[in-house]
């Protein structure tokens, strides 16, 4: 073996070497800026829009949403992701509020069990009701991700964050804390393979049962 071609394999070594390294350190960049990119509060709280739609799975999402439409922030509400045979009243009820009041203005998706799931259920019925704008409320740490599947899956219409913050996600000191700092390396890396994974085709048509994502 020449010394020239030793030197070669010495430094393709370093390089194979080096490989992991440079990558943790640009997921650990894009994870900073990730974090940068989460809402700290809602968008545009001043405009009303033609639904709010909630996306279940975490605590505070459907008070959220439910508020919103006692505000009169929306015509309707749109829930995704329920399970199977629960009915508008009786989330009213587990939500502590009048079904009188609200019932009419409530609609269900039974359809999704993850959040590429919620964004073609939700997508499907902003179509179905020729809506133009949308507020979606779900945890701010899963905002990212969940506005860019909704919106891959509604292009042209006009989606607003509503950002919900659950105790188990400690935005403003996530480095310092294990739980936040495993849930937000773990939706990154969702987010990452989200965007660079197909869209779903667009339908019309859900299936009939679904799942909490």
């Amino acid at each position: 073996m020449t010394v020239k071609s030793a030197s070669r394999r010495k430094h393709r070594g370093r390089l194979i070497l080096l490989l992991p390294v440079l990558l943790l350190a640009a997921f650990l960049f894009g994870l900073a800026r990730f974090a940068s990119n989460i809402p700290t509060q809602s968008e545009k709280p001043g405009e009303s829009v033609d639904a709010v739609v909630v996306w279940t799975g975490g605590s505070g999402r459907l008070d959220q949403g439910l508020k919103l439409l006692e505000e009169e922030r929306a015509e309707r509400l749109f829930v995704s992701g329920v399970y199977h045979g629960v009915e508008v009243d009786e989330l009213l009820e587990v939500a502590a509020r009048n079904p009188e009041e609200l019932r009419c203005c409530i609609e269900l998706g039974y359809a999704a069990g993850n959040t590429r799931e919620n964004a073609q259920e939700t997508g499907e019925w902003a179509r179905h009701n020729e809506l133009r704008s949308l507020r979606l409320v779900t945890a701010a740490y899963h905002m990212p991700r969940s506005l860019l599947e909704l919106r891959r899956a509604i292009p042209g219409v006009e989606i607003l964050a509503e950002p919900v913050f659950p105790d188990a996600f400690r935005q403003e000191d996530w480095r310092w804390r294990a739980r936040s700092l495993a849930l937000l390396m773990n939706e990154y890396a969702k987010y990452l393979i989200a965007s660079v994974r197909r869209p779903l085709p667009l339908t019309d048509e859900a299936g009939a049962e679904g799942t909490r994502p």
